[in-house]
């Protein structure tokens, strides 16, 4: 099963996924297990699904979105535009079957403008952490707010652990682990570009430790909020909103 994931991820997405997959299989892994709680979710409903991706990069998640159920339709946020539009180059032929829209703006903004109550899946992967902790809690509340009642957050990312001594052991690892991989590649530039964000991931006004993840969510309004899959500092967190 996994061979023919990677497969049709590498035909479709190509070099991005690959590299990606090189650097930090834990990545695509997140991806992929968004993917399986979205098709979950699928399972168990019928007809068609609004889902609203933030963050979509290059399309490797919003790939793994769409292949995850032919009831979903995909509006894609991301306000970084040189990746958007490999993320548009990619995932043409689902775009052009109105499967997937693409939106520019940041995140809260795109929020914002989307009608409450309006959506039934909030997905995504490796966003959130990016953010500014007070943005991220505005963007928590918008989440909430356009979900349906019983709609779902599902989000595999970077969640830090608790235990400080831990994830600074964990995270040094990781650091070990890119300049063995890129070094052998001579892809120093890469390697200095996934170092130096390393540091902002890690800033007290970025890092998303655990607890105070989950309760951000509960204060949110959020219920049956559940952390799962926990690989090293990646995690996948998945929470509703009541009926």
């Amino acid at each position: 099963m996994t061979d023919k994931y990677d497969a049709i991820f590498s035909g479709v997405i190509g070099q991005d996924y690959e590299l990606l997959n090189l650097i930090c299989p834990l990545a695509t892994k997140m991806s992929r297990l968004v993917g399986d709680a979205v098709s979950d979710y699928a399972a168990h409903t019928t007809g068609n699904l609004t889902v609203v991706e933030l963050g979509g990069g290059t399309g490797i998640t919003t790939l793994s979105l769409l292949t995850a159920s032919d009831k979903l339709n995909i509006l894609s946020i991301d306000n970084e535009p040189v990746m958007q539009e490999q993320a548009k180059k990619h995932l043409h032929k689902w775009a052009t079957e109105g499967r997937l829209a693409f939106c520019g703006d940041d995140a809260l903004t795109a929020l914002k403008n989307i009608a409450t109550g309006s959506v039934d899946i909030v997905a995504s992967a490796y966003t959130l952490h990016n953010f500014l902790d007070t943005y991220r809690n505005e963007v928590l509340q918008e989440v909430f707010r356009i979900l349906t009642p019983g709609g779902r957050f599902i989000n595999g990312d970077r969640y830090g652990l608790d235990d400080v001594s831990k994830h600074t052991r964990t995270i040094q690892d990781e650091v070990s682990g890119y300049f063995k991989v890129l070094t052998q590649i001579n892809k120093l530039d890469v390697l200095e570009h996934w170092i130096v964000h390393l540091f902002s991931d890690e800033s007290e006004n970025h890092v998303m430790r655990e607890s105070v993840a989950l309760k951000q969510l509960s204060d949110a309004g959020f219920s049956i909020i559940t952390l799962s899959h926990r690989l090293e500092v990646n995690a996948l967190v998945t929470a509703t909103k009541p009926d």
